[in-house]
């Protein structure tokens, strides 16, 4: 074993969380000591399914099979113990998702809904800034948005092994574009780092996650939870779709609070850019991806729709919490900008 698979992992990495209970508090001293034990996993059978405990120690977790911590060792990424806390936190999370979600739904019944474009778009977070949002309010929804951006794409990756034909072949071309087709600088998450720039942010990887509610972390933690399971690859094809149908009238919205508001050419452009590209991605992800799953595992159709539910479920939680606070005047984030 070279030195460079057991040293800490580099400064590039974020430094771990405040934690925010006993379990976020436990598996932060854990991966700091592997001398430490792990907390009992006993201990996820009681904790809040949407809370901010298990969601950070959650996060924390999963954060190993990423860009990892400062100061904690690339070899705890297969910690034995670790894996077994992780384990017992994903059944609780995924179990409130399987009881909260609609049940036995069809592909046609989960996203039929969400080709509908309402006419009335007061109660969305995208509706709410396009007509009445203040920058303060764009800049608190960049900096939340930065912990699923910042790493836009790369749990989807995962379920590519794990397709054929049609729905691998079009997911290959979906994932190419959100990489850049080949040039860093159109990187997804790159053009979304510009974005915060001109909006005064800070563009380290993990900067925020101090300041995210577990509304915010449940969201990413979704789609790590999807993407590291075999079992689950039809949630995340659900979930991968569910973005990408939803994506492009949402970021035409966007698009026009960023000019509203004088946010800057970054700002705007990486809007503008999803609008275009996601209207294509959710004509391929529908007739190839999906169609293609389920030409080849008719049995994941369950599962495919459950993805997609699950993901407007955390997002309806998001966007309830933004805009109960922003229209109380008050600040959406754990610790204001």
């Amino acid at each position: 074993m070279t030195a460079s698979t057991t040293r800490a992992h580099a400064s590039t990495a974020p430094r771990l969380p405040v934690p925010r209970g006993p379990l976020s508090a436990a598996v932060a001293e854990a991966l700091l000591d592997p001398t430490a034990p792990p907390p009992d996993p006993a201990a996820a059978h009681t904790a809040d399914p949407y809370g901010d405990d298990l969601h950070l120690a959650l996060y924390q977790l999963y954060e190993l099979h990423y860009r990892g911590f400062e100061g904690v060792a690339d070899t705890r990424e297969w910690d034995p113990g670790l894996l077994e806390l992780r384990r017992a936190l994903e059944r609780r999370f995924l179990t409130a998702l399987r009881a909260d979600a609609p049940a036995g739904r069809t592909v046609d019944e989960a996203f039929g809904e969400l080709l509908l474009e309402p006419v009335d778009h007061s109660g969305s977070v995208s509706g709410y800034l396009e007509r009445d949002g203040e920058l303060r309010h764009v800049r608190e929804y960049a900096a939340l948005r930065s912990l699923y951006h910042l790493k836009e794409a790369d749990p989807h990756v995962w379920v590519i092994p794990r397709l054929r034909g049609r729905a691998k072949a079009a997911m290959v071309a979906i994932e190419y574009d959100e990489f850049g087709a080949g040039h860093a600088d159109r990187v997804h998450a790159e053009l979304f780092a510009r974005l915060m720039a001109d909006l005064g942010l800070n563009t380290d990887y993990g900067h925020y996650l101090d300041a995210a509610p577990a509304e915010a972390l449940a969201i990413v933690n979704l789609m790590s939870l999807f993407g590291l399971h075999r079992a689950l690859r039809g949630a995340l094809v659900g979930h991968f779709a569910c973005v990408e149908v939803t994506s492009s009238p949402g970021s035409r919205r966007l698009a026009a609070a960023m000019r509203r508001l004088e946010a800057g050419p970054a700002a705007e452009h990486f809007y503008d850019e999803h609008v275009e590209a996601d209207a294509v991605h959710e004509q391929l992800v529908r007739r190839e991806v999906i169609a293609g799953l389920m030409e080849d595992e008719p049995g994941l159709e369950g599962d495919i729709a459950f993805g997609a539910d699950a993901t407007v479920l955390l997002e309806d939680r998001l966007g309830d919490l933004l805009l109960d606070r922003w229209r109380r005047g008050a600040s959406a984030l754990r610790t204001p900008l």
